[in-house]
């Protein structure tokens, strides 16, 4: 299962009062398709994105950055979209680490309410180069805002999609309620 079924789970709810919850379901239909990590053009996403962007490896590296800060249309598509709605809280889901990393004041308290919640470690990423990463961006581009990556696992059993449906209501409401 994959993060498709959390998706769907997310579609199916109701959403809390004073919510307004926006599902993108993928940013990134081609390297579904592929079943790979990068776009059509082989470049990681979340290394596009343009604030804190860097040159990293070439098409074909597993986090090729690309030509140039938000150089791809999926990247040029989401900074258009995140500066239109401006979130109060942004959720981008990813795979493999099973993990999410703590942070400070309300956006720390709503990760560790997440991962209290899903059961995922709060634990810091260490080790290796993270530039122009959507959430970093984010923070910026929307400063009275928060965003959050859930590293999810390789996969998702059903169960485990609805514990993170659950969550995601949860942090919405308690982000509402933060903004009072």
């Amino acid at each position: 299962m994959t993060k498709s079924e959390l998706v769907d789970e997310l579609a199916r709810r109701a959403v809390p009062r004073g919510v307004e919850l926006w599902i993108v379901p993928s940013m990134n239909p081609d390297g579904v398709a592929a079943r790979r990590r990068g776009n059509a053009r082989l470049v990681d996403l979340n290394r596009n994105f343009p604030h804190a962007w860097a040159r990293m490896g070439r098409p074909g590296y597993w986090q090729y950055a690309g030509p140039s800060r938000a150089s791809e249309p999926e990247t040029r598509a989401m900074v258009a979209f995140v500066r239109e709605i401006r979130p109060a809280l942004g959720i981008w889901y990813h795979q493999d680490l099973s993990m999410i990393s703590p942070g400070t004041g309300d956006e720390g308290s709503v990760r560790a309410r997440y991962a209290a919640l899903t059961g995922l470690p709060l634990v810091r990423i260490t080790g290796g180069r993270y530039t122009g990463v959507a959430a970093t961006w984010q923070r910026r581009a929307v400063p009275d805002g928060m965003a959050m990556v859930v590293e999810l696992g390789p996969t998702l059993p059903a169960a485990e999609a609805v514990v993170h449906a659950d969550a995601v209501m949860a942090v919405a409401r308690m982000t509402r309620d933060l903004r009072g």
